[in-house]
């Protein structure tokens, strides 16, 4: 499945993915990548299966970012090499950006970074341990009370980073670690920031341990095999959790709206 959105002209404009399941009539959801070969994975295989077109851009790489979500049915951003606190122009105006959605109230996923953006642009800080460890490999999660009411949470999760963000004051937490105690946060009903990383195919992990390998002598890191040895044991339930967890945060709605028709229905007389 082709994955790269097509370039055109100087102004680096975006042609959108339209795949899917084009009878639900679904708006596209916006995808912010960050690499020239960065891929949105096992997260955009799944929106195309539920019927979500993708519309993919890369501002680090000239791609402009939408002034408004009103043709989009909400965003991720996902994760990258940088830091939320870099002070490349690009960093600043992601994290500016996600005013967007929080301000009309369109769904909102951030992945690793975009997660640690979403927190700086709600005032929190994002930062290393202070004992210098990372979460590179896969490491024990918990769910909060408030992430269990949502849904079951997996028991592993992956992770390739060495900062974490706070809680931002309003967000709820759904689940924790051990090492880097926010994991999963939700702030108001449609924003939503993941520390763990649920989108990596085989081939994308196996690029990861190959490329990021100079980091597994990092504090806490874990060794390439033990990525990949992980995967075979603890891929499966975080695959079929991610599809659940799409649902919360783009399908909700459709559910509501119908829920809000049957019920419509069902007062007209017969």
């Amino acid at each position: 499945m082709p994955w790269e959105a097509k370039r055109e002209g100087s102004k680096g404009s975006v042609l959108m993915l339209m795949q899917g399941l084009r009878e639900k009539n679904r708006l596209p959801v916006l995808v912010v990548l960050h690499q020239e070969r960065s891929s949105p994975g096992r997260v955009g295989q799944m929106l195309l299966d539920k019927g979500f077109p993708l519309d993919i851009r890369r501002p680090v790489l000239g791609d402009r970012l939408p002034s408004t979500l009103a043709d989009h049915s909400g965003a991720v951003i996902f994760g990258g090499p940088m830091s939320a606190n870099d002070p490349e122009p690009f960093i600043r105006d992601e994290i500016d950006w996600i005013g967007v959605p929080l301000k009309e109230d369109k769904p909102y996923l951030g992945i690793c970074l975009g997660a640690q953006m979403m927190v700086r642009h709600l005032g929190g800080k994002v930062e290393a341990h202070r004992d210098g460890l990372t979460e590179i490999g896969w490491y024990p999660l918990r769910s909060t009370e408030h992430g269990r009411l949502l849904m079951p949470w997996p028991r592993m999760v992956y992770h390739f980073h060495r900062e974490g963000f706070e809680l931002p004051h309003g967000a709820k937490l759904l689940a924790e670690g051990d090492v880097y105690p926010n994991q999963a946060i939700r702030y108001g009903d449609n924003a939503w920031g993941l520390q763990f990383h649920a989108e990596l195919t085989r081939a994308m992990m196996q690029r990861w341990v190959v490329h990021g390998e100079d980091r597994f002598v990092m504090p806490n890191a874990q060794k390439g095999q033990q990525h990949l040895e992980g995967r075979m044991i603890f891929d499966q339930p975080l695959k079929e959790w991610l599809s659940g967890f799409l649902d919360q945060v783009f399908c909700r709605r459709d559910r509501t709206k119908a829920g809000t028709m049957d019920r419509q229905s069902a007062l007209q007389p017969g």
